[in-house]
């Protein structure tokens, strides 16, 4: 038996070096294995870096509200440029439909404390030059969510997890779970086993699997969506852009422009296609520019530098599952992100903190209670 530790987090990406970089901050020994050879090697590189608060749950919009303070002082607090932009997000209406439905949610995120409006076509026009307004019955802008780079984001919080005691362990394969009366006693893998009192599942779209090897079950499958950026231009809008209306083989798609003035943009394949194949393919670039180029023709300009495939680990609601398995003891899962694990990350990582060092605040009831492992997964999220 190797060294001991308090928490083992399994998989190095989006949720787990943010998990690992807060449990280690409250002076816990925490170590990470990955697979991969260096922090976020797997859907963290594909994320297309959107940070948004703009949920219709109350405790994705907690969470992520957490994650954006994160995101948004780090520099400040830390020296590391990790690319942040306070963008906004926006999701315009051209159907009465849409419409409705994103008044609707506006309200809610209101009650729920979001910095979000209704605008006009006028108003939207001006946030994003040149879009096309032909139909456009206005649009929901929250200028608070930004957008920050996955790479040097989650390698700042790797560095800083470092700095606070964590140990990682990479290209390990965890192959068992080791238990003893209804609770967690160790993590094996294919070099070595590790004694811990707590382990925290951020397999990301693996987390079915290793769910498994401690003869839990969790409703997560990943589908794959693709993504692509241009070349960098001066900046000549604004927020990210999310069109909700659906075409052939295809339902939303968004873009947005980074710090660095690249457009990065991604599109959700209907029906979906499941599994964890990472080839990209020639279907998407023709797929989406047509629809990109139809909306916003500024963008037929922009030279694409690259194209790539990851995975969204979905569950059946489109809500995490996140929470202590009540048929293990030690056992937290954080999986089923969606799609959303590079935004939720951070914010979570403070929440499982709190869970594993029984400190809870406030509203940690509320925002569990729609994470729930044993959920009966019947509601959806809104525009997920």
């Amino acid at each position: 038996m190797s060294r001991a530790y308090d928490v083992v987090v399994i998989g190095a990406g989006s949720v787990g070096v943010p998990a690992a970089l807060s449990l280690a901050r409250q002076g816990l020994r925490v170590l990470v294995i990955d697979r991969c050879h260096s922090p976020g090697q797997e859907n963290n590189k594909k994320a297309i870096g959107g940070v948004r608060a703009t949920h219709s749950d109350y405790g994705k919009i907690q969470v992520s509200l957490r994650s954006i303070e994160i995101f948004s002082g780090w520099e400040a607090e830390h020296g590391d440029d990790i690319g942040w932009l306070s963008n906004g997000y926006s999701f315009p209406a051209y159907s009465e439909d849409d419409a409705t439905k994103l008044r609707d949610l506006l309200k809610v995120q209101k009650g729920y404390g979001l910095d979000i409006d209704w605008l006009s076509p006028h108003e939207y026009e001006a946030l994003v030059p040149g879009i096309d307004t032909t139909g456009l019955l206005g649009a929901t802008y929250s200028p608070g969510d930004g957008s920050s780079m996955p790479l040097p984001a989650i390698n700042a919080f790797y560095f800083k997890s470092l700095a606070h005691g964590a140990t990682y362990r990479w290209g390990e394969s965890v192959t068992g779970i080791e238990t003893e009366g209804g609770r967690v006693r160790a993590v094996r893998t294919d070099k070595a086993s590790y004694a811990c009192g707590w382990v925290v599942n951020c397999a990301g779209n693996d987390a079915a699997a290793v769910s498994a090897l401690a003869g839990l079950s969790v409703p997560v499958v990943p589908d794959c969506h693709e993504g692509a950026v241009t070349e960098p231009v001066q900046r000549f809008f604004g927020p990210m852009v999310v069109d909700l209306r659906p075409a052939p083989d295809s339902a939303n798609y968004y873009f947005y422009q980074n710090k660095e003035g690249h457009v990065v943009f991604c599109i959700t394949p209907d029906p979906p296609i499941l599994g964890a194949d990472s080839d990209a393919t020639s279907v998407f670039l023709p797929q989406v520019a047509r629809r990109m180029v139809a909306l916003y023709p500024r963008l037929a300009h922009l030279k694409i530098r690259r194209t790539w495939r990851g995975q969204y680990p979905m569950t059946p609601d489109g809500f995490p599952i996140v929470g202590c398995a009540p048929e293990l003891a030690g056992w937290v899962h954080n999986v089923g992100m969606c799609g959303q694990g590079f935004m939720l990350g951070p914010g979570l990582g403070e929440l499982v903190t709190r869970i594993i060092t029984a400190t809870p605040n406030n509203d940690d009831d509320r925002i569990l209670a729609g994470f729930h492992p044993k959920r009966r997964f019947k509601g959806m999220e809104v525009f997920k």
